[in-house]
């Protein structure tokens, strides 16, 4: 059962039942040591089980910002595909965190691509028709915004030293790491702290720039009860619950959802750890266990020049 669940959960990482397709194999190649310190906190933070938790939770608060909602309900393959669009959104990630800067830079110049052509027109939140484009850096930053407080609040709940989560530098520095990965998706000033990016999304609800429709409510219907079966679909549910825990009230009511009444945060902790030993359990190599062997040769090499 372990070795079932682990497949299921590395091909939903990484698009590969063994955990090391060739873009994660990459991480060993180049010639520089990337955009993050290792074992610092973008490492510490994207090294977590409670990514599992914070990719839902960033989600539903992308959802919310009707530009980024067209863009998904235009043009994503989320419904027919959604571990496809999941290990895509996951790959950009580990190789931005664990990569050399050229691999970075052709990652994100891989998603730059896709976004290229996604464009259309939305109603905004305050009724005016207004045009889209997936590389708009208004939009970006939104993305941007809602994935870092996502991560970062599921790793002060989940994190691995209790509900504080052990970041070294605190969250401040997670924040300020992370505002690189916005840079290289064309977000001019990414917030450097985590009280500028409370205000920063709270300010987007305070202008009215957020809102819940119908696209929003098919959305959040998929993301609770998406096709997967078994543990998996079990598992799965939990964590939408937790997810859905994290958000403040305001959030949660333009999404349509409710906290549980069910203790959903230590069940979930529970749960992370089942799924951090059947990831453990098997042969594979982490991420960045592949990105400490170029560190470890770019030292060597450094030693004999």
């Amino acid at each position: 059962m372990a070795q079932r669940l682990r497949g299921r959960l590395l091909t939903a990482l990484s698009g590969d039942a063994d955990g090391s397709p060739a873009w994660v194999r990459e991480l060993a190649e180049g010639d520089d040591a990337g955009h993050f310190a290792e074992d610092g906190a973008a490492w510490t933070v994207h090294a977590s089980m409670a990514t599992l938790v914070a990719g839902i939770r960033a989600l539903l608060l992308q959802a919310l910002h009707p530009g980024a909602m067209a863009g998904v309900h235009d043009w994503s393959s989320y419904q027919r595909d959604p571990l496809g669009r999941l290990a895509g959104t996951v790959r950009w990630v580990i190789c931005v965190t664990y990569g050399s800067t050229e691999q970075a830079q052709r990652e994100t110049a891989r998603v730059a691509r896709f976004h290229a052509r996604v464009e259309g027109s939305y109603v905004d939140g305050r009724g005016a028709d207004r045009e889209y484009s997936a590389n708009d850096p208004g939009l970006a930053e939104w993305v941007h915004l809602a994935f870092t407080d996502a991560f970062l609040t599921c790793q002060q709940t989940w994190g691995r030293s209790g509900p504080r989560g052990r970041i070294p530098g605190g969250p401040d520095a997670y924040v300020a790491e992370w505002a690189a990965a916005g840079r290289l998706m064309r977000v001019a000033e990414p917030p450097t702290t985590a009280a500028e990016l409370r205000r920063r999304i709270d300010g987007y609800l305070e202008r009215g720039e957020l809102r819940g429709d119908e696209r929003v409510r098919e959305v959040v219907a998929f993301l609770r009860r998406p096709p997967l079966r078994g543990v998996a679909g079990v598992g799965y549910r939990l964590l939408f619950a937790a997810a859905v825990a994290t958000l403040p009230r305001p959030y949660r009511r333009l999404l349509g959802v409710r906290r549980s009444v069910l203790p959903v945060v230590t069940a979930t902790r529970l749960a992370l750890a089942l799924a951090g030993s059947a990831l453990a359990s098997g042969d594979g190599r982490p991420a960045h266990a592949w990105a400490r062997d170029r560190l470890r040769r770019l030292e060597a090499d450094a030693r004999t020049a």
